[in-house]
Parts: C-alpha cells; sequence; structure tokens
C-alpha cells in the first residue's frame, strides 16, 4: 500500500527511545522492537498478522525501496506462543523467512490456498536490477511445516506465463518464473466471487513511466495464480500501446481516456497504490487505480449489475469507470497522488475516500471525498496537509467509533487527524496536532499489537533509519462492534446439491487489513430450527462472502454476525426465503418413540441428503434447552428394542456417528450430518434422537428416521 518516490532526501533525526512525546495519547516507544542491524533497513512497507495462529500480531516488513536490494524481514510478537510479553518483537527473520535479497516496495499477508494460515505476496521493482514478485507460503497447516515459518514457492505458484492466454511477453520472464516490473503494490480480493483470493498487480513502470499495464490474476483456489486476460491480447514487451486491447478490462487502451461506456479504458499509469472495495453496493470487488503522474482510475466490476456498470452475464470482466465516478476536477496538477484509502468515513454504509497529494502538482493537499451511489464528491480538502505525505491509514485512535486518519510524512512530521462524525452522517477532518516526529516515513499500519484495547502505529522509515513504534497510551478497550448494512438477499429456489453463494459488507472502526480478520458466520434457521454456524471468509476490501447450504429444505431465515478481537459483537438484519423440494421422498419415520414432559420429541431431516453435502437432523417437540443426542446408524430394528423401564430404540447395526445439541426456544435441536462423496446414491442410513426429561425413564426418543441418499 505505500508508494515511493526517487526523489532528495532529508536530512533528519527521527525520534526513537522510550516515551519520546508525539502529541494526542501517543508516545515514541522503540523499546519492544528490536535494535541495531534488525531495524536499520530502508523500509518500504510493514504488514501485520498472525503468522503462527498464537492469537497475537506479528509483522513483515518489505525492505530495499530506492536504496537496493535488501533482505525482507519478520518480527515475531513475543507473546502467547513464545510465552513472553505481549507486543514486545523479535527479529526471526534468519530462522523464518527464505534468505533473498530483492528491491521490495510492498509485502502482503494473504491467505492464498485457503487453509487458515498466512501466506506472503511480495512487491518488488525493477527500476535498479531485472525481478519479479515473489510468492512465500507458509509452511503450517496444508504444508505440513510450522507454522509461522516460510518456503519462497515463486516458481511454483505462477502458471503460464509468457504463454497461450498470457499477455505478458515471452522475453519479459525470468528463470525464477516470475516476470520483469515495476510494482509498488499488489492487492488481494475474491474478484470472481469464486471462494479464492485472486491479485491484483500493479506496476508503475520504469523510471515512472506509466506505460507498463497493471495486470489480474486468478487463483485456482489452492494457491496458483494464472492471468486473467480474456481479451487473449499479448505484448511484444513490457508497455501496453494505445489500440491496444485492454487485456482485463472492455475496451481499447486509451490513455487518460473520460470513456466510461467501455468504448475505451486505461489500465496503464504510473501507479503507486492499488485498492479494491464494493463502491458501488452490488457486493463485488472494484478497483480503485491510484496513479503518481496522471489521474487515479477507478474499475468497475462487471460480474454483478450495478448503476456504474451493468453485469456481464455472469462473467468477470471489469469496465473502466473514471469519468463516471469522480467530477471533472477530482484531481488537480500532473504528479504527486502517491495514495489513497477507502474507508466508512460517515458511517453510512459505503466506503468513501482519502486521497492523498490528490490536489495540485506537488502542492501536496490530502482530499476526502464522499460516495453516493458509486459517484465520489462533495472534496474536502484536509487542512494542514500541504506537506510531502506518504501514505495514510484510518485508524480510531479516540476510540469514539468513526475512522480518523494517520498520514506518513515523507518530509517532515506525521500528522493525525480526527474525524469529527461522532456517529453523525457526515463526516470533517481536523488535524490534531504537528508535528508528531520528524523523519522520512513511507508507511504507517495500525494494530493492538500489546492487546490493550487501543491501536497502536508502526510507521516504515526511509534511508537506513529505524521504524518508529507510536505508542497509544490511552488503554481504554475499543466497545464499537462492527456493523452489518447489506446483505445479498437470496430468493426462493429449489434445493440442489450446490451451496449458494452469499455476501455481506462488514465495517468497524478499524482499517479493513484488520476487519478481514473478525470471525464472521452466518446463523442460519429452517423452519424455527437453528443451524451450526456457516462461516464466512474475508473477500477483501468490506466484504465478506459464505456458502449457505443449497440443499435445504423449508422456510429459510438469516443473518449475519461479526465479531471484533474485543468480543464486541455486530448483527445484520434477517433476511428469509423458502427452500422447496419436488423429488422423491427422501425421509420417512418408522418405530416408536417414547414421551418427554411435552409428549414424543419428534425428529425429520431439513435438507435434502445429496451425496457429497451436509444432512442437517432436527429434533422438536421438547422444553428450550434440553440436550439431544442424535445416534446415525446402518441398520434399523424391526422391533423397538426396549432401553430401561420403557425407553425404546429403533436403530442397530454400526453407529457411524453421534452428534449431542441443546433445543433452542422454538425447542428444536439440530446436527449436522457430512454425507461424504465416496458413498453412493441409495444408500439407506437410520437416525434416532434422544433427549432429557422422559417422563418414566431419564430420556425421551424420537421414532427412528430412515433417510435415503440422494
Amino acid at each position: 500500500m505505500v508508494p515511493t518516490k526517487l526523489t532528495f532526501l532529508f536530512a533528519v533525526l527521527a525520534l526513537v527511545g522510550r516515551a519520546a512525546p508525539v502529541g494526542a495519547q501517543f508516545v515514541v516507544d522503540n523499546s519492544n522492537l528490536p535494535s541495531g542491524s534488525n531495524n536499520n533497513s530502508t523500509t518500504e512497507n510493514v504488514d501485520f498478522g498472525d503468522v503462527d495462529l498464537d492469537g497475537d500480531w506479528d509483522c513483515a516488513m518489505a525492505d530495499g525501496g530506492d536504496d537496493g536490494n535488501d533482505q525482507n524481514r519478520i518480527w515475531i510478537n513475543q507473546g502467547n506462543l513464545q510465552g513472553g510479553s505481549v507486543g514486545n518483537f523479535q527479529d526471526e527473520t534468519a530462522a523464518r523467512f527464505p534468505s533473498v535479497l530483492d528491491d521490495s516496495r510492498d509485502i502482503e499477508f494473504a491467505d492464498i490456498d485457503n487453509d487458515s494460515d498466512l501466506d506472503i505476496y511480495i512487491s518488488n521493482t525493477a527500476q535498479i536490477t531485472n525481478q519479479g514478485n515473489r510468492w512465500w507460503v507458509n509452511l503450517g497447516a496444508k504444508q505440513g511445516g510450522t507454522m509461522g515459518f516460510y518456503n519462497d514457492e515463486t516458481s511454483t505458484r505462477w502458471v503460464g506465463l509468457g504463454g497461450a492466454g498470457s499477455s505478458i511477453a515471452p522475453s519479459q520472464v525470468l528463470p525464477l518464473n516470475t516476470f520483469i516490473d515495476w510494482s509498488c503494490d499488489c492487492d488481494f480480493g475474491d474478484l470472481d466471487n469464486d471462494g479464492d483470493l485472486d491479485l491484483v498487480h500493479s506496476s508503475y513502470g520504469g523510471s515512472f513511466g506509466g506505460s507498463v499495464p497493471t495486470r489480474l490474476f486468478l487463483n485456482d483456489g489452492d494457491g496458483h495464480f494464472s492471468e486473467f486476460n480474456p481479451s487473449g491480447f499479448q505484448l511484444t514487451g513490457p508497455t501496453i500501446s494505445n489500440g491496444n486491447p485492454g487485456l482485463w478490462c472492455e475496451g481499447t487502451q486509451q490513455a487518460d481516456t473520460t470513456n466510461s461506456t467501455g468504448v475505451n479504458c486505461d489500465i496503464a499509469s504510473s501507479a503507486l497504490d492499488i485498492d479494491v472495495a464494493d463502491i458501488d453496493g452490488d457486493f463485488d470487488l472494484d478497483i480503485l487505480h491510484g496513479a503518481r503522474n496522471e489521474a487515479p482510475r477507478m474499475f468497475a466490476n462487471r460480474l454483478d449489475s450495478s448503476s456504474l456498470a451493468p453485469a456481464n452475464g455472469g462473467a468477470l470482466l471489469f469496465r473502466d469507470v473514471t469519468g463516471a465516478a469522480f467530477a471533472p476536477g477530482y484531481f488537480a496538477g500532473t504528479f504527486g497522488h502517491y495514495e489513497q484509502e477507502m474507508g466508512d468515513m460517515d458511517g453510512d454504509g459505503d466506503v468513501d475516500l482519502y486521497g492523498l497529494n490528490w490536489q495540485t502538482n506537488f502542492g501536496f493537499d490530502d482530499v476526502v471525498m464522499e460516495n453516493i451511489g458509486g459517484f465520489f464528491s462533495n472534496q474536502v480538502v484536509l487542512g494542514g496537509s500541504s506537506d510531502d505525505d506518504n501514505e495514510g491509514d484510518f485508524i480510531d485512535y479516540d476510540n469514539d467509533g468513526d475512522l480518523d486518519l494517520w498520514v506518513a510524512n515523507f518530509s517532515g512530521g506525521d500528522k493525525l487527524y480526527r474525524n469529527n462524525n461522532n456517529g453523525g452522517s457526515s463526516f470533517s477532518y481536523t488535524q490534531v496536532s504537528a508535528p508528531f516526529f520528524s523523519a522520512v516515513s513511507l508507511d504507517a499500519d495500525v494494530c493492538d499489537t500489546d492487546n490493550d484495547g487501543d491501536y497502536d502505529v508502526l510507521v516504515a522509515e526511509d534511508n537506513f533509519q529505524a521504524n518508529t513504534f507510536c505508542r497509544n497510551t490511552t488503554g481504554v478497550v475499543d466497545t464499537h462492534a462492527p456493523y452489518i448494512p447489506a446483505v445479498e438477499k437470496l430468493t426462493n429456489r429449489p434445493a440442489e446439491q450446490a451451496g449458494a453463494p452469499i455476501r455481506a459488507q462488514v465495517y468497524d472502526n478499524a482499517p479493513y487489513y484488520i476487519t478481514w480478520y473478525n470471525p464472521t458466520e452466518i446463523q442460519v434457521t429452517v423452519d424455527g430450527c437453528d443451524l451450526p454456524a456457516i462461516p464466512a471468509r474475508s473477500s477483501a476490501g468490506q466484504i465478506f462472502r459464505a456458502v449457505m447450504p443449497g440443499n435445504l429444505v423449508g422456510n429459510v431465515s438469516y443473518k449475519w454476525s461479526s465479531h471484533d478481537e474485543y468480543g464486541n459483537t455486530g448483527t445484520s438484519a434477517s433476511s428469509a426465503y423458502i427452500s422447496s423440494y419436488g423429488g422423491p421422498s427422501f425421509a420417512t419415520t418408522y418405530g416408536t418413540g417414547t414421551n418427554g414432559s411435552l409428549g414424543e420429541p419428534t425428529i425429520s431431516a431439513i435438507s435434502v441428503p445429496y451425496v457429497d453435502s451436509t444432512l442437517y437432523l432436527s429434533t422438536g417437540n421438547s422444553a428450550p434447552g434440553t440436550p439431544v443426542l442424535i445416534y446415525v446408524t446402518g441398520s434399523a430394528l424391526p422391533v423397538p428394542f426396549q432401553l430401561g423401564n420403557i425407553l425404546l430404540a429403533n436403530v442397530g447395526g454400526p453407529i457411524f456417528l453421534s452428534e449431542a445439541a441443546v433445543s433452542n426456544a422454538n425447542g428444536c435441536a439440530t446436527v449436522a450430518i457430512p454425507i461424504p462423496d465416496s458413498v453412493s446414491a441409495g444408500l439407506q442410513i437410520f437416525a434416532q434422537g434422544f433427549a432429557l426429561g422422559g417422563v418414566v425413564d431419564l430420556l425421551a426418543s424420537t421414532k427412528g428416521l430412515q433417510v435415503t441418499l440422494q
């Protein structure tokens, strides 16, 4: 996310050490950071993530920048698994990272292979020596090694570079199986709504020439990336020319076009930052393409229909909507638009825009713009922002529930802006104090590193200066829950084996790269029976995605919930649809049950038992809070077997599994039975439920349920 610049360096003195005041409630405190040679690189970018899944935030750094090839670094938080103090970092690069010297501008954590651990993508530049971007894969989980240790798998993670269907000229492919490029920032997002993270790979071109195209790469679900190039056009060298096909974007390439009808597009500019988010409320991820020397650009995803770009028949394609998304004059001058961020600054449930240095030609005025249905307007210049700023990040530093703004400054003091929204429907920003400290800052990332409830800031410094840690001293725990203003609606449908992807917009008073890790799920009921929560994954931006079981039968109600790291939970409004089934009967009751306090409990199947799906079995007519146990076996007893005084069993043979549940307020308890793809349709299984509260014995029992797999 961090832009860079080839310009003169300022002679500065970075304040390090303990408890140097920086204004508001922040102090510079490097006492818990590595020192010496472990913190004296040119760091272009920092990124937080829990690499060892021990519940605290670790940190990776992209090093090199304008000072040439260097080793990227990883600092491990010494809390939890390490047995030390949370918030104290040690450099463990030598043990955990591949030994590689490269000229890195960005480092991104992303679970590329869907195994729940964090892999790494590194954006490099060929500005000094020919090189390309790299894939480092976490050796835990699917790889079967030690969590939080990394292997360079660049040679196998790219697929088809320079081959048929690739826009990359064969001459640009390097022996490592990467390609020559000038990349300052790349972002991940599920562009095609298939449940994995795809890649938006931006390029600023040699010497910021702005003629090398940004490219998209689609994930195969296992972490291998092929270029998305529906045009089929292949360049003869690194650059794209006017009149060439737009590769992944509708229309032909035309620099600086304002056409927004799909005739032309501009996918090549001196991009120093790239962002993905749903700007138009259709739940797919659009692309904001920053540029140093040209106008920043907006691309609408045509996977789903919106007012900016009609759907492309369910196929992935993008349209350049810069002319429709921005008013004339939304930026000024020619140079210096280094970075931008999107976030809900006014709390109205859509992403607004912060543009760093978007006003004047190297006059360096930052702006904020309001999103009105995918159109960004009501531009306001931030007071006191006319410095050489380099990167901004959202932070709720005062814990009032809205997004404040930290600005990393390249030529002086970092700045903090307070969002004056306070729960209102508009926003304005006031500078808190300046300067915080003097340095040559390239990036700032926000994270609660010490688990004290407030957000701290780590600032990446240029020119071999030690990175700076700004500790938030409030210690006030975040009490603001995530909010989910919009969810994708499912309509009445027939039950089917395939699941139904469904998405929601999830916001919090934190930057997206923190909200992405919020445990988020869908709570589903069928005819009043609660299903186990359906887990969701971040698609990046503000979008989360889950897969609703397609085989449900009955009246389905669902709502989303998301939980931040402080235990605050946000919940969406409820939605509902009817899932019907008109096929042959697949479940019948037999035998005899025994009474509980409300009479004989019932058992039923509330989903069609397709092979390679989940069968949901529910019991009913039990008192709320009653523990229930459901057995699934291989045969039915021709005559119920009496257990104890009167309890009757209707199932026999081998027990495939037993699952416990508790009756909800409707007296219904539900269990999930996975049906593997190794079994065949027509196979019969038998189930029975037993509940506490029997009238004669301790337990009551249902009739038997014969289920035929479909």
